[in-house]
């Protein structure tokens, strides 16, 4: 029975979000998905009705800058945070020693204990503005002017923007990594590592072919919790990220927006609407956010299984 709760409160609130943002699926349409707008119209004047639902005049929502500012910041968080949550599971376990490894592991443990709104507090006043006074000049004007490499050019604006949310959301989601990797590196027996560098095996090597192949699964895990909770984080990302809703940064210092930060920053104007039809768009993006979450989680149980399917725990050749 303690099994079914978690599973029936998935469903039930995916139900309750279909069906609060019902109406507003069939008046935005596939425009929600593409579209660049945010207008919660005038809601102090004439209502009118498209397809049986009342919305203000002048209403048009589009979240396309909202979900692509939620995948770029969970993206830049994941390669921040992965190496040097793997670099630092590693070290507690196979480096440092017994009584060193136990004070920084309780640190590793208490970072991810800090609410998210001190760290959002320290990102918008400390990290943000330091970085923009001293770091990013100089990734900018070092930068090479090329398609690719001219994202990280001027303007490096004042501190609230792209980067500064993927390295908050990096600092808030390497705990969740680094713990759960320490655990899984923790439980590699010591025979297979011993038995690698009996035959010459380098420590590069023996970690490489040895012990990573042997909890790979774990650790694809290890990173979707970890974005997971870059995915949905909110009052953070609401202080850091400069909170535009309708347009997509230009370079990767530019203020966006994310899907979550803005269900919280427009939930007080959306309760002005009389009609609910902004409350109904509200649904609906957080509906977005549960599909792309849930498409996530498919995706690295799919990698799990194609990865355990293809070798065996201690890798290819070893």
């Amino acid at each position: 029975m303690a099994a079914v709760i978690p599973a029936g409160a998935l469903i039930a609130s995916v139900v309750v979000l279909a069906t609060k943002a019902g109406p507003a699926v069939r008046v935005n349409g596939a425009h929600f998905l593409t579209g660049s707008d945010w207008k919660l119209g005038n809601t102090y004047g004439a209502i009118q009705h498209t397809d049986g639902v009342a919305h203000p005049l002048g209403s048009s929502y589009g979240a396309w800058p909202l979900i692509a500012g939620t995948l770029q910041s969970s993206a830049i968080a994941l390669i921040i945070a992965v190496p040097i949550s793997l670099g630092a599971a590693f070290a507690l376990t196979e480096r440092l020693p017994r009584w060193l490894s136990s004070i920084l592991r309780f640190g590793i443990e208490l970072l991810a204990g800090v609410p998210s709104v001190l760290i959002g507090l320290w990102g918008a006043l400390t990290l943000g503005p330091l970085l923009a006074r001293d770091v990013y000049p100089i990734v900018a004007d070092h930068m090479p002017n090329v398609p690719v490499l001219s994202y990280f050019k001027n303007p490096v604006g004042h501190g609230e923007g792209l980067l500064t949310s993927g390295i908050v959301l990096a600092l808030m989601i390497v705990p969740i990594i680094a713990s759960t990797a320490r655990n899984l590196f923790a439980q590699v027996p010591a025979l297979p590592k011993e038995g690698g560098e009996a035959l010459g095996l380098t420590d590069w090597e023996v970690t490489r072919k040895i012990t990573l192949p042997w909890v790979r699964s774990g650790l694809i895990g290890a990173t979707v919790l970890g974005l997971g909770r870059a995915l949905g984080e909110t009052i953070a990302i609401a202080m850091v990220s400069g909170a535009l809703l309708n347009t997509i940064t230009p370079n990767v210092y530019g203020t966006m927006g994310t899907v979550a930060a803005a269900i919280v920053s427009q939930l007080d104007s959306a309760f002005t609407d009389g009609t609910g039809f902004a409350i109904a768009s509200l649904a609906e993006l957080a509906l977005v956010l549960s599909i792309v979450s849930l498409l996530v989680n498919m995706l690295a149980r799919f990698i799990v299984h194609r990865t355990d399917s293809l070798s065996a725990p201690v890798g290819v050749g070893f």
